[in-house]
């Protein structure tokens, strides 16, 4: 079914590596596995049709230099940033660098696999973007004005006392705004919420709604 595609695990945790690593190769994947983003940068050609796992926390080099330098290099394979549980500040920088999708660590089996997917299928049809881009609009159109004021803001990588402070509104207002957000989105958290707005704007696949 993956017909071996490509997909490069960046992350300085060699237990994480081998497991995952072992994981994908079970599922069909060729992999690369890289112990720093320095060594990925080096060897990894920018020409090769594939996936990268990116861990964000690395200690010589972290994920977002790592994107970072993927652009300088006109390295264009989608990005999946492996995170620490609630570290939004983390999401935002990944997607405002165009990172196709999150996953928080520890992860599921089930969840790499379908990012995975989505990653792929992004690199063989790049029209799907726009498709993804116009599904995400539609799901926030049914946001209310200062919803997506919010949501706009947390996508800047704001606080909720920033919010408040940059919208001329209360916290109170900007607690409720969020929850309302998240509920008509139909997200179990903020950061899918966050997803679902950089979607909007730069074509990543948006996350299923909770059922």
């Amino acid at each position: 079914m993956t017909s071996g595609k490509l997909v490069h695990i960046v992350d300085d945790d060699i237990a994480v590596r081998h497991s995952t690593g072992f994981m994908l190769r079970h599922a069909g994947f060729q992999v690369t596995e890289f112990e720093s983003g320095a060594a990925f940068l080096k060897t990894a050609e920018k020409s090769d049709r594939a996936c990268v796992l990116l861990d964000m926390r690395m200690a010589e080099m972290d994920g977002t230099a790592v994107q970072r330098e993927m652009i300088e290099k006109d390295m264009d394979m989608p990005v999946i940033i492996l995170t620490g549980q609630g570290d939004i500040e983390t999401v935002v920088q990944s997607m405002q660098l165009g990172a196709a999708n999150f996953l928080e660590k520890p992860y599921k089996k089930e969840l790499l696999l379908e990012a995975l997917k989505e990653a792929f299928a992004f690199l063989e049809n790049k029209d799907l973007r726009f498709l993804a881009a116009a599904q995400a609009r539609a799901r926030l159109a049914a946001l209310s004005g200062p919803e997506q004021d919010v949501l706009e803001e947390l996508m800047k990588g704001c606080c909720n006392k920033a919010i408040a402070l940059n919208l001329g509104i209360s916290l109170h207002s900007v607690e409720v705004y969020r929850a309302n957000l998240m509920e008509k989105l139909r997200v179990k958290d903020i950061a899918q919420a966050l997803r679902i707005g950089f979607a909007a704007s730069v074509g990543i696949v948006p996350v299923q709604p909770v059922k």
